[in-house]
């Protein structure tokens, strides 16, 4: 398959993982939506096309992991597997319902595919570290991805692991951020500025850094990862420029942290999706 057949395909998918997350979120009624929506097209990226998974046996002990650090993101991973085949994608309809195994922030222990249970900031960075160290010293060829997010990197944690994670030459390990510029309590930069920038950050700590202008363009992305494969002795990091929210016309350009639409602000957000879907597919 030639590469512009694949960028097609791969921007079919994330649409569709946009369309699911709305539908998702929609099904609860108010959640995440904005910082799911930044890292979707990443996600279309390693699971369409970079990952190795198996959906019939998502415990497979070579497979490559997908972390979200930023586990409030959990509905579009939700969509991701679901679209991939681990599940039934309506099964997700229950999101943060009871008895549910799809709760708000991604947990291993309930949803097939989920590699780590995430939720409270920083942990997740420090956990995927560890992984890719421990295929490392089982002589696995498997890479690590994981996502944070630019107001997680407030948490010390994260520099922690990114320290660690430089000093053992983790070169399987690939970290996105999705500086979407928004964080809780509003703008990264007033809330914690990140100085010169958080890809400056990851390089003073020996990190191969690879700072994207479109980090919702998926040809972007894909050849970001295709560099990072190629780096040897280092790990990589991966700053995706995003767009918070893009694609719900409630959310996106917002900064708001998390939504509660009314129906028919739902219904016109899942429909507007759709219709972007089919013209993607249309071209």
């Amino acid at each position: 398959m030639q590469k512009a057949e694949k960028m097609q395909e791969l921007r079919v998918f994330a649409q569709e993982i946009r369309v699911e997350t709305l539908k998702t979120v929609g099904s609860l009624g108010f959640g995440h939506v904005p910082g799911a929506m930044s890292v979707i097209d990443a996600l279309a990226v390693l699971y369409g096309e970079v990952m190795k998974v198996d959906p019939k046996n998502p415990h497979w002990e070579d497979r490559d992991w997908c972390v979200l650090s930023k586990g409030h993101a959990g509905p579009a991973m939700y969509a991701t597997l679901g679209l991939k085949g681990f599940y039934p994608i309506e099964d997700a309809y229950t999101l943060n319902q009871p008895h549910t195994n799809f709760p708000s922030h991604t947990d291993r222990t309930k949803t097939p595919g989920v590699d780590l249970t995430t939720g409270s900031l920083g942990q997740g960075m420090s956990t995927a570290t560890g992984a890719a160290l421990g295929n490392k010293l089982d002589g696995r060829d498997s890479h690590v991805f994981v996502f944070v997010g630019d107001g997680e990197c407030d948490e010390g944690q994260v520099w922690e692991a990114a320290q660690f994670a430089a000093h053992y030459k983790l070169d399987n390990l690939v970290c996105f951020v999705d500086d979407n510029k928004y964080q809780l309590d509003g703008a990264v930069d007033k809330v914690m500025s990140h100085g010169k920038g958080i890809g400056a950050k990851f390089s003073a700590f020996g990190w191969n850094v690879i700072e994207l202008q479109d980090g919702n363009d998926v040809e972007q992305i894909y050849d970001a990862v295709q560099l990072a494969y190629d780096t040897k002795g280092v790990p990589t990091c991966i700053v995706l420029n995003t767009v918070k929210g893009l694609g719900a016309t409630f959310a996106e350009g917002t900064g708001a942290h998390s939504s509660q639409p009314t129906k028919e602000q739902w219904d016109e957000a899942i429909a507007a999706a759709e219709k972007k879907l089919a013209e993607i597919k249309a071209q």
